[in-house]
């Protein structure tokens, strides 16, 4: 590859919404190219599980729903933080792109008169979660590549991400390095699709994949871009104890109970109106508290509660949730059809990511956003289970859409691309040949334990400053770090050393707008400040990098328009 390649749209993630915005961009006629850091097969979105959410009423108890309520159950979960046109937006065209996925032949669970399946997720007022058995993620996911394949759309596997090249507030290419090889070089582009997915591996307790170290999110932080509601983290409630692998809200959706150590149902005194289909953070927050209340039981990796589904039979959890089934039993050594399955909460999701709007358009010229490392905001305070799917596929087609329209000279001479290039290769090569130093997995892990510890499910004043302190000495140890490995080929352990400075920047952002927001709002509880506050706090939280390094915050009223704040409750 020469110094500089030129593409007409450059798509940056290979998960559903990169691949999503691929297929828009490429069939409004633009010259696009797909950079991922690993084969888009093998990207995040393949282990979402549980589904889809449209309003199709395919459910014998949903013939009733509507794109409106579904609206509604989304602004009420995002506790009335999501901008309430956009949300609009997502569950207006949410039975459009799942008829699509569909007629490309998505292998959705049926029903026995041939109609897509759906089930009960929490929070919805209606059974609207489309789903294909527990595996929806995987299957969505290799629709979409076919669709890439057919198309031709040409594809950049293991190549990572290391700078946004931009110049007047237009971001005009990006610099990446080839993996395998080690190159470093420029790719321009008329118009740029961030689509990196998120960040969840700042924290220790985590569903998240190895890659998901939120580097897209950090370049773009990076180059100028603004980033949107960094404190709201999503907890899944039931992840596999001392794994923290994800056992599907599916689960609850087919009819999974909750027991404590005292074999009780507890969400009844959370939630006794949806009991274990509760939104997540309430649901979270009922199970940490179980445990913490000394109603759990206490393990080596923290305490953790029973998710029992052995009253569904075993022909139920066979047909439609066989990969939790298989999880159970490689990762915890339980059979779901004869025992409860452990699970205790951890880190799922990023509601906040870089600021865009309803077509994943940036405050940078020609650079969108789309998919988790994106807000642009649905999903507010609260992201509802089924809904980031939809996200993906509403709004990557959407940014693809837009990025196909905006694409066209950029102004910026290939002279600052190089430029930049030579910049990033002697950065890259300072680092790999620094022989003494401290190694990036001893600041990684004094990061994720203290993330998870102090900017975890509840939160409070003096444990968030703590934070604050303690990620920014780590980026000032990080200043010395060096790799183990000084080679070119496959150097995974460079990869991770660029990777940390980015997840620092990202959990500093995270741990600042937490400290700042005197409020519990959706996934945001402070212990210390127990009570929404709208007054003061209805608003969104700005992130801008500052010139010293550390995040400038301001913030923006959030869009209402149709549906009245109320309490939220269930």
């Amino acid at each position: 590859m020469s110094d500089v390649t030129h593409y007409e749209v450059l798509i940056v993630g290979g998960g559903l919404a990169g691949l999503r915005a691929a297929v828009a961009a490429h069939d409004a006629g633009r010259d696009v190219a797909v950079l991922t850091k690993v084969y888009p097969i093998r990207s995040h979105s393949g282990a979402a599980q549980g589904g889809v959410n449209a309003s199709l009423g395919n459910h014998p108890e949903g013939g009733d729903d509507s794109w409106e309520k579904h609206a509604f159950d989304t602004i009420k979960g995002s506790d009335y933080l999501a901008d309430q046109p956009r949300a609009e937006i997502l569950t207006r065209e949410a039975p459009e792109r799942v008829f699509e996925m569909e007629h490309w032949g998505a292998a959705f669970s049926r029903f026995p008169d041939g109609r897509i399946a759906q089930r009960p997720f929490g929070g919805a007022g209606f059974p609207r979660t489309c789903y294909a058995a527990d595996r929806t993620g995987h299957h969505l996911l290799h629709t979409l590549w076919e669709q890439c394949m057919k198309r031709e759309i040409a594809f950049l596997n293991e190549w990572f991400l290391t700078r946004i090249v931009e110049r007047d507030g237009r971001a005009a290419g990006v610099v990446a390095m080839h993996v395998p090889s080690g190159t470093v070089s420029t790719l321009a582009a008329q118009a740029i699709v961030l689509a990196g997915g998120g960040y969840g591996r700042v924290f220790s307790k985590t569903t998240n994949a190895y890659i998901n170290t939120g580097s897209v999110t950090a370049a773009a932080y990076a180059a100028g871009a603004r980033l949107e509601d960094m404190e709201f983290v999503q907890f899944h409630p039931t992840t596999l104890y001392g794994t923290n692998i994800l056992i599907s809200e599916g689960v609850r959706g087919e009819g999974g109970l909750l027991t404590n150590a005292e074999e009780k149902r507890f969400m009844d005194r959370y939630a006794p109106s949806v009991m274990e289909l509760a939104p997540r953070d309430i649901v979270a927050r009922a199970i940490q508290t179980e445990v913490d209340e000394g109603r759990g039981f206490d393990g080596p990796h923290g305490g953790y509660v029973h998710l029992d589904i052995r009253h569904l039979g075993a022909e139920v959890i066979n047909t439609r949730l066989p990969g939790i089934r298989q999880i159970a039993m490689d990762f915890a050594g339980v059979d779901p059809i004869e025992a409860p399955i452990p699970v205790q909460p951890g880190q799922h999701y990023s509601m906040g990511g870089i600021s865009c709007d309803e077509n994943g358009r940036t405050d940078l010229t020609g650079l969108l956003a789309c998919g988790e490392c994106s807000c642009v905001s649905v999903h507010g305070s609260n992201r509802l289970g089924g809904n980031s799917l939809l996200e993906t596929l509403v709004f990557g087609k959407r940014a693809g859409d837009a990025a196909a329209e905006s694409a066209g000279d950029t102004g910026v001479h290939d002279s600052v691309l190089v430029s930049a290039l030579g910049e990033e290769r002697a950065r890259i090569e300072a680092l790999t040949m620094r022989g003494e130093g401290v190694r990036q997995i001893e600041i990684r892990r004094v990061m994720q334990a203290g993330m998870t510890e102090k900017a975890g499910l509840f939160r409070s004043e003096a444990p968030l400053a703590e934070a604050v302190t303690m990620l920014s000495e780590l980026k000032e140890r990080y200043r010395g770090v060096a790799p183990n490995d000084r080679g070119s080929e496959f150097n995974y352990d460079l990869v991770d050393t660029l990777e940390l400075g980015g997840m620092l920047e990202l959990a500093g952002v995270t741990a600042t707008g937490a400290l700042a927001r005197t409020e519990s709002r959706g996934s945001h509880w402070r212990i210390d400040h127990a009570e929404r506050d709208d007054d003061r706090w209805l608003k969104h939280t700005m992130a801008r990098r500052g010139a010293d390094g550390s995040p400038s915050i301001d913030y923006e009223d959030v869009i209402i328009t149709t549906y009245e704040l109320m309490e939220r409750k269930y």
